[in-house]
């Protein structure tokens, strides 16, 4: 294995751990009432720019060339936020599935308009990890509120795009920086409508400052820094194994047993990435 396949399998691992992390993160906050949905917005994106500022200037670059987008930054802050409020109106399992459900329908949805066409082993592969995705959570899911769906839609299509933006990624530390700092006009405006009804525990706020300083900022940038190598089906199939890796997280962390469910859900999205990947590689050797 050369040294460049191995950074890429490190980052797009790290990365896919810290998506996993974040949502168990999110769950814990939102879930149980600790945070207002506004208030854990504000300080996750807020931390999250802050620590990557942080992080730029202890590296102290040559000249930035990269600065993200305004684009970039928007999509961050409408996912950020559509997927904070919607959290506190879905089950986790319905939720994930509306979620990770729109950000395949987009970011295949784009690959398609771009020219991509796929072969039959990729189709095949898609469909087997979203089958096992379904599998995994369809005990937790219920019949969702309109507004619920709607919000938790438009995080997955706001986070496909965000994550199909960083494929042209030249600088992913500068470009992730500065898309969390183009998020403090949106942060202000959400301040304003929101303040009065914000609230917040002391767990909460840790849990939102941990969520943005590390699972979101670093995370989000070691995303950015493996997506130059991956392609856009790629990178969207993979994203349908954090529900399962957050699922092993409880068994490894929490000592939750591991269930034939989890079993059979895990090598069906496990082995429907890598149909994907190597369908894919096949393709690029020719």
């Amino acid at each position: 294995m050369n040294t460049q396949l191995f950074t890429i399998i490190v980052a797009t691992g790290f990365a896919l751990v810290a998506f996993a992390a974040n949502s168990v993160l999110c769950r814990l906050a939102l879930g149980n009432g600790a945070i207002d949905p506004a208030a854990f917005t504000v300080l996750r994106l807020l931390s999250g720019g802050l620590v990557l500022f942080i992080i730029s200037g202890c590296l102290r670059p040559g000249k930035v060339s990269s600065r993200g987008s305004w684009s970039g930054g928007s999509m961050l802050f409408l996912y950020a936020s559509s997927f904070s409020y919607a959290y506190v109106s879905l089950d986790t399992g319905t939720g994930a599935l509306i979620l990770f459900g729109a950000v395949q329908i987009t970011m295949i949805g784009v690959a398609l308009m771009t020219g991509t066409r796929l072969r039959t082993t990729e189709w095949l592969g898609l469909i087997l990890a979203f089958i096992g995705l379904v599998y995994l959570i369809l005990p937790g899911v219920t019949t969702p509120t309109a507004i619920g769906f709607g919000l938790m839609a438009l995080a997955g299509m706001a986070w496909g795009i965000y994550t199909l933006q960083g494929r042209n990624s030249q600088n992913p530390l500068s470009d992730t920086a500065y898309n969390f700092i183009r998020t403090i006009p949106f942060v202000v405006l959400l301040t304003l409508f929101s303040i009065k009804g914000m609230y917040h525990t002391p767990a909460g706020i840790g849990l939102a400052l941990l969520s943005g300083g590390i699972t979101s900022a670093i995370g989000y940038t070691i995303w950015y820094m493996a997506l130059g190598n991956l392609s856009a089906i790629q990178a969207g199939v993979l994203q349908l194994s954090v529900p399962v890796i957050a699922a092993l997280g409880g068994v490894v962390f929490v000592g939750e047993a591991i269930t034939l469910r989890l079993a059979i859900s895990a090598a069906m999205v496990l082995g429907g990435i890598l149909i994907v990947i190597l369908g894919r590689y096949s393709l690029a050797s020719r």
